[in-house]
């Protein structure tokens, strides 16, 4: 093929004819206008090709220039990915979430607290049949951890499922304190919550009873609800109020790490090591005691237990017991565990006013 285009080139080698297009094997950058100039239709570059293909098995022609791309410019450096809030945020959070549980409206705060005494005593429920007779198999240490593990449930159902819990609401001290929240609002809230978390552990004993899942492993699951319930309302009183600190210390402290926790997963890991650890040391949560007692004294005398139950247990359950030897203690415990330890100890760290503080330091409180 004769070619007149002045960048076409070709010559003899010894493996015959050689030909190629100049602007393509340098590279060289060319426009539209000047192909067109020059007679370098789209058909004559195929047709180019087509004799570089025929003569050395491939070839290139020149392609249409393009405009130069704009780069981009940098771009800024990414924020660190936050995994959970510092302390003195969780803080700050406590007291925002203090002021919407004060101003909570009545029907939504006694549903939520009877859903929120629902979820604790279904927790108690998974702890007891989980537990009824693990400690034969594995010991009692590890049975115990186990058993923290499925009581955790309730707590991970009241943060993420969202209700109304009196002992994680003793934090609301720390939005009373930062003057955002009233003492009246705080007592309030208190009682109501208190309540129908009582009515709300109270459908689940009722619901679990008729439910008859206590008969299951030949009685074994409510022999082992009689006797937590016996061990519990038989405490000296002033175990079962220290018992409550401890108890409420660790609960809240789940609480303040949920508060910290940027994603589900994080939050129930948040939950579960202190809820784990209180369980398994022997600790009392007055809200669960009002799932665990009560089921105990409903099925102390029932015919499934007939020989399997110490006949001294059954006398010395009482409903007299559970209110004065545990409630009032526990309750008690519970408040101070709460306020003290966890509410008033960040409020004071994190965002107390350096004026307030300078004034204890002036009056020799500190």
């Amino acid at each position: 093929m004769e070619n007149k285009c002045q960048f076409w080139k070709d010559y003899e080698s010894i493996s015959g004819t050689v030909c190629y297009c100049e602007l393509a094997a340098f590279n060289r950058p060319v426009n539209p206008d000047f192909l067109e100039k020059i007679g370098c239709t789209p058909e004559k570059r195929k047709e180019c090709l087509g004799t570089m293909e025929l003569n050395i098995g491939g070839g290139a022609v020149p392609t249409v220039a393009q405009p130069p791309v704009e780069q981009p410019a940098p771009a800024a450096a990414a924020s660190p990915v936050v995994y959970c809030d510092p302390p003195p945020e969780v803080a700050k959070t406590v007291v925002g979430v203090a002021e919407k549980k004060a101003a909570t409206a009545l029907p939504s705060l006694t549903l939520l607290a009877v859903l929120a005494g629902a979820y604790i005593a279904l927790g108690a429920v998974l702890f007891t049949i989980v537990t009824n007779d693990l400690a034969t198999y594995i010991g009692d240490g590890l049975s115990r951890i186990i058993g923290g593990m499925s009581f955790s449930l309730g707590l991970v159902l009241v943060i993420l499922g969202g209700a109304e819990l009196f002992t994680g609401n003793n934090l609301i001290v720390a939005g009373m304190l930062d003057k955002k929240v009233s003492p009246k609002q705080v007592l309030s809230n208190w009682f109501w919550v208190y309540l129908f978390n009582f009515v709300g552990a109270m459908v689940v004993v009722t619901l679990f009873y008729y439910s008859g899942i206590w008969k299951a492993n030949n009685g074994a699951v409510a022999l082992r609800a009689v006797n937590i319930a016996y061990a519990k309302a038989t405490l000296p009183w002033t175990e079962a109020l220290f018992r409550g600190i401890l108890c409420n210390w660790l609960v809240c402290l789940a609480v303040w790490l949920s508060f910290a926790a940027k994603d589900a997963v994080s939050k129930i890991i948040g939950i579960m090591i202190p809820i784990t650890a209180f369980v398994a040391a022997g600790f009392e949560h007055s809200i669960a005691n009002m799932y665990f007692i009560p089921m105990g004294l409903i099925l102390r005398g029932h015919d499934v237990l007939q020989g399997l139950l110490n006949p001294a247990v059954a006398q010395g359950l009482t409903w007299q017991g559970f209110i004065f030897n545990n409630l009032v203690p526990v309750t008690i415990g519970n408040l101070i565990g709460g306020v003290v330890f966890v509410a008033v100890a960040y409020w004071s760290a994190y965002l107390r006013p350096p004026a307030f503080s300078r004034r204890l330091i002036a009056n020799g409180k500190f």
